[in-house]
């Protein structure tokens, strides 16, 4: 079965299903779907929640044991497998065909890969998650749908507004969706539920001083742990989504994980960086903090990045935005002491 994201809320409403299947570049809506999957999940018994992310050294079998395998206290579970590269190689490829033909009841798997080609999509093992679960192809949403899309957020939080002041914001944040979510919030703080005149947006949308999350992740790489705390806290005065900050910056802390083990296998870091789908003036700033990182920093990064992500669901106590600051700083700070 297909679904598009919008399809999604009706569908789960309806009961989950066993699997699921996330593909697509749009990484916004690629992380609400697997939100709405989660809570679904939660609030059908799935309790316990174990993720795995298939990347290089990835044991297979793990995947079959973790569906197989129930904690005392609890007799359902949801199982993440995150496949970053969308490519699982031979054994992988095997591994999910035979998985879609043993799976269990007591178990809800959640599938998120990247945008996939034509060929990945009529493989194999691709075709045995289609057959099984339910996709939901994320994909950008192009600039001349974007005014109808920046609408139907709107309409989320009790707001509208004409289409000339759609097609204005759509045009201000230059087609990134990422950059749109975050003016559709910003619109919700600042302003009440009803009609947006087109001088309210553009007030919004025009002050010079808002802060983004990708001026964030590069103070991040570039080192420069001062400029990461004063951009964070712009974002937190903001109203900015922590999720998306903490995704921002775990994407970038992962990218460099990888980079870091293929140079420390032999591998080249032009290659490494072409394969992390690295360019221009990210490439610069990688290159940049890859002096300063290691497997071991990468990896406890990542780490205190997972237990954030517990803190913003609520599964952990803490305040968000001081163990946002406290990774972003280590990480800026990565390899100088």
């Amino acid at each position: 079965m297909k679904l598009s994201g919008e399809d999604l809320p009706r569908h789960l409403a309806a009961g989950v299903q066993p699997l699921y299947v996330i593909h697509g570049e749009a990484l916004l809506l690629s992380i609400e779907a697997a939100d709405a999957i989660r809570a679904a999940a939660r609030a059908a018994g799935y309790v316990e929640r174990e993720v795995l992310t298939a990347e290089q050294g990835f044991k297979w079998a793990e995947l079959r044991n973790s569906a197989q395998s129930l904690s005392l206290f609890s007799s359902r579970k949801l199982v993440e497998l995150r496949i970053p590269s969308g490519k699982p190689g031979v054994e992988g490829a095997q591994a999910l065909q035979d998985y879609c033909q043993q799976m269990s009841p007591d178990t809800v798997t959640l599938v998120t890969l990247p945008r996939l080609d034509k060929t990945a999509q009529g493989s194999k093992w691709f075709s045995a998650l289609a057959a099984q679960g339910v996709v939901i192809a994320t994909e950008e949403i192009t600039l001349a749908a974007l005014p109808a899309w920046i609408a139907g957020r709107l309409k989320r939080q009790g707001q509208s507004a004409d289409a000339d002041t759609l097609a204005f914001l759509a045009q201000r944040v230059e087609g990134n969706l990422l950059a749109a979510y975050q003016e559709i919030q910003k619109l919700a703080l600042l302003f009440p539920a009803g009609w947006l005149s087109f001088e309210q947006v553009k007030d919004a949308v025009m002050d010079v001083a808002r802060y983004d999350v990708f001026k964030l992740s590069e103070a991040m790489l570039a080192g420069d742990a001062a400029r990461f705390a004063r951009i964070l806290d712009g974002l937190r005065a903001e109203g900015t989504a922590t999720v998306l900050i903490l995704w921002a910056l775990t994407e970038d802390i992962r990218t460099l994980g990888k980079v870091v083990r293929a140079m420390q296998h032999g591998g080249n870091i032009a290659s490494a960086l072409r394969d992390a789908r690295a360019w221009g003036v990210r490439q610069k700033l990688l290159e940049r903090a890859l002096r300063r990182f290691n497997p071991a920093i990468a990896e406890r990064a990542l780490r205190q990045a997972a237990h954030i992500d517990k803190v913003v669901k609520g599964l952990r106590p803490g305040d968000v935005w001081d163990e946002l600051l406290q990774l972003g700083v280590r990480c800026a700070r990565a390899g100088t002491a």
